[in-house]
């Protein structure tokens, strides 16, 4: 007798365990459809597509115009070590503006380099599979940023390097720098410098563009206002229940 009391116990035991279990898969699965499961992989790589294409568009063009760079203080380019020396020397004996319009345009001639990045990425972005959408979607807070450097930094240094170079002469770094480095190699009991200021400069405006790529990428991962479209509500709604969950 006590012995059927306890089976039938635990069987009541087991029913209230797999009613639970349903509850909370149902629960789960309301929630999930709510988070945007259900997005077809032609959306999602839309989606992704698309959110990539503002980035280029809101942030990497800005890059372009005029102190796009030298007023950004995520991006703008400093001087390299080699040059900081020549830097601080040349305010020494008192020649700040020559200084000042060194660094000047250097950030000049990546702004006018920066327009070349658009069409190499809006390629890539076109290429994109859906394997690679979905890698991106539920990949980490830097997986667009990623994608695109790995796809097209080969590409934007064969554009940005001789732009670059042509820019020195077009907005005069290279008779300014020519100064710069003559003025300083001057100076008495100095080691002389002559830095590769085409290869740096590339090296600096690439990285800039990839800093704001992931500034926008970032701003649509975790930010629901900046989500502008239906298309990517739904979408990034799947990344953030894979957070959430």
């Amino acid at each position: 007798m006590c012995e059927f009391k306890l089976n039938k116990m635990f069987k009541k035991i087991v029913l209230v365990i797999l009613i639970l279990q349903v509850t909370a898969c149902n629960e789960l699965q309301q929630v999930l459809e709510g988070a945007g499961v259900g997005v077809s992989e032609f959306e999602i790589a839309s989606g992704l597509k698309e959110a990539l294409e503002n980035g280029v568009t809101n942030q990497v063009s800005t890059l372009g115009i005029k102190d796009g760079f030298f007023k950004n203080e995520l991006v703008k380019i400093l001087l390299p070590e080699e040059l900081q020396k020549v830097d601080r020397a040349l305010r020494d004996i008192g020649l700040s503006s020559l200084a000042d319009e060194g660094l000047k345009v250097l950030n000049r001639a990546a702004e006018d380099a920066v327009g070349e990045a658009i069409p190499i990425f809006k390629n890539a972005i076109l290429s994109m599979t859906f394997s690679d959408a979905k890698n991106i979607l539920m990949g980490p807070q830097d997986a667009a940023t990623q994608y695109l450097q790995h796809s097209t930094a080969t590409s934007l240094r064969g554009k940005f390097s001789p732009i670059i170079q042509n820019s020195f002469q077009k907005v005069g770094a290279d008779r300014i720098w020519n100064d710069v480095i003559s003025t300083y190699n001057q100076i008495p009991f100095i080691n002389k410098v002559n830095p590769n200021l085409t290869e740096y400069t590339t090296d600096q405006a690439m990285k800039g563009v990839f800093t704001m790529v992931a500034v926008e990428e970032q701003k649509i991962r975790t930010s629901i206002a900046s989500r502008t479209s239906d298309l990517l509500r739904r979408v990034f709604g799947l990344q953030d229940n894979k957070t959430k969950y």
